[in-house]
């Protein structure tokens, strides 16, 4: 979930505009946690790809 439609609980207003403590500790703690959600899917398919082929070479050159 994105901050940008949580609506504060302490003054009614969207946490992404931070107008409230609440609403800026909320918004620094939701920044925090989606450092991995930051990434787009193709930049995962791309990393799932490169591991992959990295163990296949691994493998290959052990046999």
């Amino acid at each position: 979930m994105t901050y940008d439609r949580l609506v504060c609980a302490n003054c009614a207003a969207p946490v992404s505009e931070g107008r409230c403590r609440v609403c800026r500790a909320n918004r620094e703690r939701l920044q925090q946690e989606s450092q991995w959600g930051a990434l787009s899917p193709a930049a995962l398919v791309t990393l799932l790809i490169v591991l992959i082929a990295a163990f296949a070479l691994l493998a290959h050159q052990t046999v």
